[in-house]
């Protein structure tokens, strides 16, 4: 990955990437750059962050507005034999300080704004690194890109394929993040590899390729390894979801593969609507991290013109990658039903959580995995991964039914069960029914009934319509009506359940044991 896009440009790739806004570590650089320009951004960046300290085996962590530049610093530092750590500028200080304590980096590369913040919570960010890198050049405890600039990259050094490469965070929707450590062999070998395979559906050299993403993520490392390798036509990146703002980006350069965050399909889905949508030549819509509810991914297909768009949504996580993938259409839209483990990789099975023996199938469990894709372990946390780890089998903490054929129904994650109900299910029937609800999320609660919260576009919700939709499920609490900036979130737009329970009724404590999370 430090000579990605070397070995692009040396290759001819024509890519031509498209940026909704500039790079926050090259503000003068422009929003439009051909792939030699990429690897030349890649190589200065090296350069500084050799200069700033960073060595061999040390860790850089980066903390920073959404943006993929996220993935040219991670080059860069894999590049010099350093193992990048990236690390949402959407944390809250308390959970910076606490993960940046377990990296230790050398270097922290990040902005006035997050060390600003964390400054009015206690929380001094620069305490918990050799060097800490301001890119904007405004924090006077923080060095600047311009005092490190001009310094010759080293000569690159290429990770052993099982030794740490780079290191994310999951998305921390009970608690605190946790710190996933990939290697070469399991995000490259394992996962990217596989995704830069052609085939018939996969990214085309006439594409344009746009992603709506959570570039702290993991899942960005990999895709900028197989977009890069698939070589499409252009690569449209977008950093935001306000719908004003997307627009005239994505009609300026229309789609025909789209990969985006579950949340941010669904803010960005008035879009679908106008007469001259953005979305009108996708062929392939892709969505991860989160679950999709039904009337999202049908206004998405509806309002592409092509006869037969296709939607693949995967089901993995962060420690794992996919585990299952399945293709949407218009006709078959059930978004539950997230296929079969990935051919020839992947196996699962589905366990008793009680007992940890495997069920019948048809019968609900959670779901344990085996994949070459699994991560080297949680940084800090290494009890913590063990107990997640049995005989070579990797408890996704996710309930679900296998199917006689070999199909996953997702149910909940084990910390959200509730005996009978599915909470998933109810929030896709209620957001099917209730045309006025963008989201819905059913919260499980220790001692009372589920609370529902819903989320509508004036902040009204019609009671004599609700109750009908609800009619023929089990006992739930009145619903919550809250806007959708109410709800916390993650920096992958998740609804952080946990914080949202506790905000609403005084504890986070729920139905389930939470043993997995």
């Amino acid at each position: 990955m430090g000579v990605l896009f070397d070995e692009c440009a040396d290759r001819g790739h024509a890519t031509t990437v498209h940026l909704d806004r500039v790079f926050d570590i090259a503000p003068d650089a422009g929003i439009v750059h051909d792939i030699p320009a990429l690897a030349e951004l890649v190589r200065a960046t090296a350069g500084w962050l050799a200069a700033a300290g960073a060595r061999r085996g040390d860790r850089v962590a980066i903390v920073k507005d959404n943006h993929w530049d996220y993935d040219l610093l991670a080059c860069a530092a894999v590049r010099i034999g350093a193992v990048p750590a990236k690390l949402s500028g959407g944390l809250p200080p308390g959970s910076l300080a606490v993960l940046l304590g377990r990296l230790d980096p050398a270097v922290l590369v990040t902005t006035a704004t997050v060390l600003s913040a964390a400054r009015e919570e206690g929380v001094e960010l620069t305490a918990l690194s050799r060097v800490t890198v301001d890119l904007t050049g405004a924090d006077p405890m923080a060095r600047t890109v311009a005092d490190l600039r001009g310094h010759d990259a080293p000569p690159p050094v290429r990770p052993s394929d099982d030794a740490p490469l780079v290191i994310m965070h999951t998305s921390g929707t009970t608690g605190l993040p946790k710190l996933v450590a990939h290697s070469t062999g399991t995000i490259i070998g394992a996962l990217a590899r596989m995704e830069a395979t052609p085939t018939p559906i996969s990214v085309r050299r006439t594409d344009t390729l746009a992603n709506l993403s959570a570039y702290a993520h993991g899942r960005t490392f990999c895709w900028t390894a197989s977009a890069l390798s698939l070589v499409p036509q252009r690569i449209l990146v977008l950093t935001g979801a306000d719908p004003d703002l997307a627009d005239p980006v994505l009609r300026a350069h229309p789609p025909t593969v789209v990969e985006a965050l579950p949340a941010t399909y669904v803010r960005l889905q008035p879009l679908t609507t106008r007469l001259d949508n953005a979305f009108r030549d996708v062929r392939l819509f892709m969505s991860t991290y989160d679950a999709m509810h039904p009337p999202t991914v049908r206004a998405y297909l509806a309002a592409s013109a092509r006869r037969r768009p296709l939607w693949m949504q995967g089901w993995g996580q962060s420690e794992t990658g996919p585990i299952t993938f399945r293709f949407l259409t218009r006709r078959a839209a059930d978004v539950r039903d997230v296929g079969r483990p990935v051919p020839f990789r992947t196996r699962l099975r589905v366990v008793d959580p009680d007992t940890l023996v495997p069920v019948p199938r048809g019968h609900p469990g959670v779901v344990q995995v085996r994949t070459p894709a699994r991560c080297l372990g949680y940084v800090g946390e290494d009890d913590r991964f063990a107990g997640k780890c049995a005989q070579g089998w990797w408890n996704t903490g996710d309930v679900a039914v296998l199917s006689r054929t070999g199909r996953v129904r997702l149910l909940d994650r084990e910390v959200d069960r509730l005996p009978g109900m599915s909470c998933l299910a109810v929030e896709d029937l209620v957001e099917d029914l209730l045309d006025e609800v963008v989201e819905c999320v059913v919260l499980n609660r220790r001692g009372g009934p589920p609370l529902p919260v819903v989320v509508t576009a004036d902040g009204t919700l019609d009671r004599a319509a609700w109750t009908a939709a609800v009619a023929d499920l089990p006992a739930m609490a009145d619903p919550l009506v809250l806007g959708w900036d109410d709800l916390p979130r993650t920096g992958t737009g998740k609804v952080r359940r946990t914080a949202l329970l506790a905000a609403l009724t005084g504890s986070a404590a729920t139905a389930g044991t939470g043993r997995w999370t």
